[in-house]
């Protein structure tokens, strides 16, 4: 058998960033050769994925990123079993990477397809390559659960414990107006379920319209008055339905979103809103 020298161990142990013992032992099953060291601790990748695969990723982060031009966003969300690797440096590092690729490269339908792509600025190894050292070095479930691209004008925000994310997109000229991100900021503290109206299911509208109806004719109002009376009262059950155009601002509540968004040429087109695990 090979002598396995510290230096031999250290090198490993740079190489891979694992702890030093299961280098060593890596080294000895391999007889010194650090190639097959290295493919005998990727191996044990497997081991810990199979090991953990039913405990349950209550914690992790949301990632976000956009464009320069504020015409395009991306964001991640990354599951984990505790708070302390949720919170870590290298959760953080591989969550910035992933939705970086996500942003600049051609783009993913999946988090499979994703992490098939190269890393930026890793000399051409792969988002799983990254993926499968982490875990193993971590020996905890972490699971890429969710990826999404939108083209923009974008407005982002993720808020201070990464447990909520959100894009929000339009339509206009003014990608980089501060507007698209208190809108995030928005949608993130109000949670909207629908951009507009036209987005609320019809059947709900109708059944409102018809109750809005029944209880303006009961009071013996003319036909050409009640439905003003309907139309106006509407935008009431539009706001507390959760549209997201019809709220108040929260920013300045005098205006609605829609009227803050138009003061900068611009219109809601839709949003993700994200919390982690929902």
């Amino acid at each position: 058998m090979a002598e396995i020298t510290a230096a031999d161990v250290k090198k490993l142990r740079e190489l891979t960033d694992l702890p030093m013992m299961e280098c060593k032992k890596a080294l000895m099953e391999a007889d010194g050769d650090q190639k097959r060291a290295i493919e005998i601790l990727k191996q044990q990748f497997q081991k810990v994925r199979e090991k953990r695969q039913a405990n349950i990723t209550s914690e992790g982060r949301i990632f976000t990123a956009m464009a320069d031009d504020g015409r395009k966003g991306a964001m991640v969300e990354i599951q984990c079993e505790s708070a302390p690797v949720a919170g870590g440096e290298t959760l953080r590092e591989f969550g910035e990477l992933t939705v970086r690729q996500l942003l600049e490269g051609p783009g993913a339908e999946s988090s499979d397809e994703l992490l098939a792509q190269a890393a930026p600025g890793k000399d051409g190894r792969t988002l799983n390559d990254l993926y499968e050292e982490m875990v193993n070095k971590i020996r905890e479930k972490i699971v890429v659960a969710r990826v999404i691209r939108v083209e923009g004008p974008v407005g982002e925000y993720v808020h201070h414990d990464g447990k909520t994310g959100v894009l929000f997109y339009a339509k206009g000229e003014k990608a980089k107006a501060p507007v698209l991100r208190d809108v995030a900021m928005h949608i993130a503290a109000l949670r909207p379920v629908a951009t507009t109206p036209a987005d609320v299911d019809p059947s709900l509208v109708q059944q409102e319209r018809d109750r809005l109806s029944a209880e303006a004719r009961a009071t013996g109002k003319p036909e050409n008055i009640i439905e003003k009376i309907v139309e106006g009262r509407l935008k009431s059950f539009y706001v507390e339905t959760g549209v997201l155009v019809m709220q108040p601002f929260a920013k300045d509540d005098t205006k609605t979103v829609s009227q803050a968004l138009a003061e900068h040429g611009l219109e809601a087109r839709g949003f993700t809103l994200w919390r982690l695990g929902v």
